[in-house]
């Protein structure tokens, strides 16, 4: 089974992240969820910026974004 392109960090009971996964969900987008509590370094790099849609070590899409920058950001 292949692993996803696309990482969604996140964190539970974080209705940003919901909101982001919801839009991921209406994307068809197949995505990893990645809570970051579980990794102090995530901590660190994602705390305040958190829902944070990841392709890669280079491409990020940090929240807020709407259907339309994820529709391009992903390539759709």
């Amino acid at each position: 089974m292949s692993k996803p392109d696309y990482v969604l960090y996140h964190t539970e009971g974080c209705h940003l992240c919901e909101l982001a996964a919801a839009l991921l969900l209406q994307a068809g987008v197949t995505y990893q969820a990645i809570d970051i509590c579980d990794d102090e370094k995530l901590v660190e790099r994602y705390g305040a910026s958190i829902p944070v849609l990841s392709a890669g070590e280079e491409q990020q899409l940090c929240w807020p974004f709407n259907a339309t920058q994820l529709q391009a950001f992903i390539g759709a």
